[in-house]
């Protein structure tokens, strides 16, 4: 019964992410190599700004850092490169679409920020979706 489902907690949202990550070929996974991945409610307002959005159920996801096609093992390392995946604009994302299952959005919203970590932009990765 729909009434007494309950949004999957911060937790239960991490394991949906780590199933689809390892879900993922190998050979992207390995080029995943110390790829933080994280899930949060929200985008924090830098993070928002950051990226020109104001309304933080439009965010579904973010990469922080810098691109494979761009790295240099000449360049500095601020720190890790890091996915975060946020819960709450997904679930409504997924509450709204209606015709896939959460871990499908789940694992679409990861390829997609995985994507920028290859060095995709969006239009790149919505002309290969478009392919399909």
């Amino acid at each position: 019964m729909a009434a007494n489902r309950v949004a999957p907690s911060l937790e239960e949202f991490e394991a949906l992410a780590a199933d689809a990550f390892a879900a993922l070929p190998a050979q992207m996974r390995r080029l995943c190599e110390g790829l933080e991945i994280f899930v949060a409610d929200f985008a924090d307002a830098e993070t928002l700004a950051a990226v020109s959005v104001d309304d933080p159920f439009e965010l579904t996801g973010v990469y922080i850092g810098v691109d494979l096609s761009r790295k240099s093992v000449a360049d500095p390392t601020p720190g890790p490169d890091r996915v975060v995946l946020y819960r709450r604009p997904i679930l409504d994302e997924w509450a709204d679409h209606g015709t896939i299952t959460l871990g499908e959005l789940v694992s679409h919203v990861l390829v997609h920020e995985i994507g920028h970590h290859f060095g995709l932009s969006d239009d790149d990765m919505h002309r290969i979706e478009d392919e399909d």
